[in-house]
């Protein structure tokens, strides 16, 4: 949310890069839906879960507190088992407890993030 298209664009175009076709990534971007149309505001969220629902990990880019965010991590992990890893620029002790708790794995880099997957998702 309130993140720039191109820059929610940029980091998902490198992490497909770095994970070089190992995986199907579902992409939310792939919608042409636009935040805080009231037409369109549950059809996100609906979509947005069913992509949780659809995925076997999360890749979550904690860059800055986000409310969509936090709740599809919450979602995925404490109602659906999911595994869900982050990279963030902050340091542990100025990550949201809620982030913290849910994140299965927190990293400084989305490549760390990858590496993470790749080591222990080999399949």
């Amino acid at each position: 949310m309130d993140e720039s298209t191109g820059a929610a664009r940029e980091w998902r175009e490198v992490a497909g890069k770095l994970f070089d076709g190992r995986f199907r990534l579902l992409d939310p971007m792939r919608r042409k839906f636009v935040d805080r149309q009231v037409d369109s505001a549950n059809e996100i969220v609906e979509f947005d879960l069913q992509d949780v629902r659809d995925a076997d990990i999360l890749l979550v880019n904690y860059n800055k507190p986000s409310i969509g965010t936090s709740m599809e991590v919450f979602y995925a992990a404490h109602d659906l088992g999911k595994f869900v890893v982050a990279f963030s620029p902050f340091e542990y002790k100025d990550c949201s407890p809620w982030m913290a708790r849910y994140c299965t794995k927190i990293v400084p880099s989305l490549e760390d993030a990858v590496s993470y997957i790749t080591t222990h998702f080999p399949d």
